[in-house]
């Protein structure tokens, strides 16, 4: 288990500590103020009634009552600063996971939002009403002491009650939370699973996959409801049978008191002031309890957030380095899947010169895409480097390098803002940098002709464009800035005949303008003017040179199928 010093989940939970040092204190004046109840009571039975002083009740009972108000507005500030601490965590929690998950976005399975709701989660206890019986729970020893003021007797009976509770609530672990941990991931698996469905609607709805598809996803669910309801029906007995002993408790030490009151060894005031003080001492168990199920989901998604933090550290400060020129050296570059042992990359090795412009072709399955990722530095290599003017892309900050990369993936998806804002990166750029990155992809007159032309809202994913013009958006996007290295991936595939010569024009200005740019396609038109080919089969590169070299190897001998139909997708 890594260091809580140097884990970063646990160094937000420090940076937050004011806030529960404060709540922490208010909790034991909160507890001390309980105590105005069963001393009023206490004073009621011993001097006021004996004494038959009007005085004395009057006074007593303004005391009791400004205690109370006291106690109330206490409680009130305690609320409020949970509630601050909550937005204290979100704040330093929330964009860090999100750059967490876009870190692993490539290697991570399941809801990519997961992490997000996993945080909301913990703050949502650690701000809620289940958290206070938490910090009272501490402070129950001063109700048991107080008990043992008022007898010895009273007291050891009062300390007995709190550990057969306590022995409860850590029954009650034992036995509730194996059930919430399976039910919780067989939740994960169906959240996950629902996700991918509905991104996915439109082929199960035309296929009619429906039917088949909720079999599927009944299965997680069904396990996720019958592991819950274990969790349900014993945390309900158990918290049934705590709620039986603290009220029985309650009664037996009234007992107690009676026969000390018959001996003569404690009064009557002690008596009910014994009871009412033992319920206080016993309650902070019974809510803890009662809310068992929200602490194991606080808790578990606590661990699921740091884990997730661990896996995506934050990068050191690197030297700022200057703009590359565009240089890529691929050294012995392997990728292999986890719990595979066929790699996807396999000893890769090429350079590519500033401006050079490379077409990277070869048959499904060749790991392209792979290759591609690679490129960018969104996937970690097994063995092996891509250098960037020397420095590794994996470990240059994505923040200092992602300026200089362009990237067109396979498959486009836009932002739901407008085109302007998708095209600019979301970056503060001037309309001109826009409109240029427009005017360079061929898109510009497309755009203007949409409703409110580059502050058209796109919607999810760019549901409100074609697959044609989500992909020629995207290709500006990749050129915005005039990166130093740009990599394409499938750039034609939905495109027509006028985005094919567009795309062609674009990588013709980038050659002039000694930008290198990867391009990775199918389609013999869309490499027709790049310098070299790279032949990419089973991972492995079997031909790497000028353009008309390479093909000429290749019509020399056998066909490989490294051409697809007009819009056909690669595979890895």
């Amino acid at each position: 288990m890594a260091n809580k010093t140097a884990d970063e989940a646990y160094g937000v939970l420090a940076r937050c500590r004011p806030y529960f040092v404060t709540v922490a204190i208010f909790s034991l004046a909160i507890n001390l103020l309980y105590l105005a109840t069963p001393l009023y009571m206490l004073q009621m039975y011993d001097r006021v009634v004996p004494s038959s002083s009007i005085i004395t009740l009057v006074m007593l009972t303004i005391v009791l009552l400004a205690a109370l108000l006291a106690l109330a507005v206490l409680d009130i500030v305690r609320a409020g600063v949970l509630a601050r601490a909550g937005i204290r965590l979100d704040r330093l929690l929330s964009a860090r996971i999100v750059t967490a998950v876009i870190d692993n976005a490539a290697a991570a399975g399941g809801a990519r939002s997961q992490p997000l709701r996993d945080a909301d989660t913990f703050r949502q206890y650690v701000t809620g009403a289940g958290i206070h019986a938490v910090f009272d729970l501490p402070w129950a020893p001063i109700y048991i002491a107080v008990i043992f003021m008022l007898h010895p007797l009273l007291g050891g009976f009062a300390l007995a009650c709190a550990f057969v509770l306590l022995a409860m609530a850590l029954l009650n672990e034992r036995l509730v939370r194996p059930s919430l941990n399976d039910s919780n991931d067989a939740a994960g698996r169906n959240y996950s699973f629902t996700e991918m469905s509905l991104r996915n609607a439109e082929v199960v709805r035309a296929m009619g996959m429906v039917d088949g598809l909720l079999n599927r996803w009944r299965r997680d669910r069904n396990r996720m409801m019958e592991r819950q309801l274990i969790a349900t029906d014993r945390g309900a007995a158990i918290s049934g049978l705590i709620r039986f002993l603290r009220l029985s408790m309650q009664s037996l030490i009234l007992g107690l008191g009676a026969y000390l009151v018959i001996e003569h060894v404690v009064t009557v005031g002690s008596m009910f002031a014994a009871s009412i003080l033992l319920g206080r001492a016993l309650q902070p168990v019974e809510q803890i309890v009662g809310s068992w199920r929200g602490m194991i989901a606080a808790r578990d998604a606590f661990n699921r957030v740091r884990y997730l933090l661990l896996s995506a550290p934050i990068p050191p400060l690197h030297l700022a380095l200057p703009r590359p020129q565009g240089q890529v050296s691929v050294e012995q570059l392997s990728y292999l899947l986890p719990r595979t042992s066929r790699p996807l990359l396999h000893n890769v090795n090429f350079r590519i010169e500033p401006g050079e412009s490379i077409g990277v072709i070869g048959p499904s399955g060749a790991g392209k895409s792979t290759l591609a990722r690679q490129l960018v530095g969104v996937l970690r290599p097994t063995a092996g480097a891509v250098r960037l003017d020397g420095a590794d892309v994996g470990t240059w900050p994505r923040s200092s390098v992602g300026q200089y990369i362009g990237y067109l993936p396979q498959d486009v998806e836009l932002f739901s803002d407008s085109v302007a804002a998708n095209i600019a990166r979301f970056q503060q750029a001037e309309d001109e940098a826009v409109i240029e990155a427009a005017r360079l992809a061929g898109v510009h007159d497309m755009i203007l002709r949409l409703p409110d032309g580059y502050e058209t809202w796109v919607g999810d994913g760019g549901a409100i464009l074609s697959g044609g013009y989500r992909q020629r958006i995207a290709l500006a996007r990749a050129v915005f800035g005039m990166p130093s290295l740009i990599v394409l991936d499938e750039p034609s595939s939905n495109l027509d005949a006028e985005g094919d010569a567009a795309l062609a024009d674009c990588m013709l200005k980038l050659k002039k303008a000694c930008i290198t740019t990867i391009t990775i396609s199918h389609r013999p038109a869309t490499v027709a003017v790049v310098d070299k080919l790279l032949l990419l089969v089973d991972g492995r590169i079997e031909a790497f040179g000028p353009r008309a070299e390479v093909l000429a190897r290749l019509n020399a001998r056998a066909p490989i199928p490294i051409v697809a139909p007009s819009g056909a997708r690669s595979g890895q």
